[in-house]
């Protein structure tokens, strides 16, 4: 694990990444390297999340930057932005139910070849669909989601890079942890080893491979 600043992850990402990026309504989203991002107009991103949060608000920077050419998420109801440019044609959307989203993302991180859910079957969610029959059953195969990173925030982390999450930030960070390609965990604060309870780490130091701390203010 390394020690990293928002512009070295942003130096690393090109054009084109996919990204899963942690967070719920943009708690657990990390910020400076949302913003980083931003600066430097990394662009056609993929965009793997929950959701959009709001205009200026996380992922709805990317958004309003017009970077993102293609999102996977459960909802968008709360970004109007997201919502005009995928009427008008600029951005991709692929609308996955909460579940069955994690779940994919889940299939990726642990090398499964799927998920079977029955969620979507008999709608226009299941266009284009492998459907498979288990006890007399009907039920979707949906593919895993891999990303070349995994942006996530972590409420506190320790120098190994150790993670805790906060609240509703435990709900997708931890799982796309084990989904990257390349880890980023940004922490709120970085504490020494120990500090944090063995049973309050979410996500072990070995998988991540960046730690961007929180800078500190002086004066």
């Amino acid at each position: 694990m390394k020690i990293a600043l928002p512009a070295d992850i942003a130096e690393l990402i090109e054009d084109g990444a996919t990204l899963m990026v942690g967070g719920f309504m943009g708690a657990g989203t990390p910020p400076r390297l949302i913003d980083e991002l931003v600066r430097r107009r990394r662009r056609d991103l993929t965009v793997i999340a929950n959701d959009t949060a709001r205009p200026g608000v996380g992922i709805g920077k990317l958004i309003d930057a017009g970077l993102v050419q293609k999102l996977i998420t459960s909802h968008i109801g709360t970004n109007p932005e997201t919502q005009r440019q995928m009427r008008i044609g600029q951005i991709e959307v692929e609308l996955v139910p909460q579940g069955t989203l994690i779940e994919r993302i889940r299939a990726g991180g642990f090398g499964l070849g799927g998920v079977l859910t029955a969620t979507g079957v008999g709608t226009l969610a299941a266009e284009g669909k492998r459907t498979i029959e288990v006890e007399g059953r009907a039920f979707l195969l949906e593919l895993p989601l891999k990303a070349d990173f995994a942006l996530l925030n972590a409420r506190r982390a320790d120098y190994l890079g150790n993670l805790e999450y906060a609240l509703t930030s435990r709900n997708f960070n931890p799982v796309m942890a084990m989904a990257g390609e390349t880890v980023v965990a940004e922490a709120d604060d970085v504490v020494p080893i120990g500090v944090i309870p063995p049973d309050a780490v979410m996500t072990p130091h070995v998988l991540v491979d960046y730690l961007v701390a929180k800078e500190r203010v002086h004066g």
